[in-house]
């Protein structure tokens, strides 16, 4: 998980895996502006399954808790609809 983590940013970013480390910060380590954020969070969206409400966008500061996010969100239960 994260070394796909990893990817998306490098993909993203166009820098080595190597720079990427848990205390990197998306925005200011890395350069992302916001649009690059909406689309990093899409693209884990759409990688592993998951959803991430737009209220959770501020968790995301740096590689580490992204991380961690993806981890909870693909390993808790789903939440099942209210019927």
């Amino acid at each position: 998980m994260e070394e796909q983590i990893k990817q998306l940013l490098t993909q993203l970013t166009g820098l080595p895996m190597s720079a990427i480390t848990p205390d990197t910060h998306l925005v200011r380590d890395l350069g992302l502006d916001s649009l690059d954020v909406v689309d990093l969070i899409m693209q884990l969206e759409q990688t592993f399954g998951i959803r991430i409400p737009d209220q959770d966008y501020s968790l995301l500061g740096t590689f580490q808790d992204v991380v961690s996010y993806v981890h909870v969100a693909t390993t808790s239960p789903r939440e099942l609809p209210v019927a």
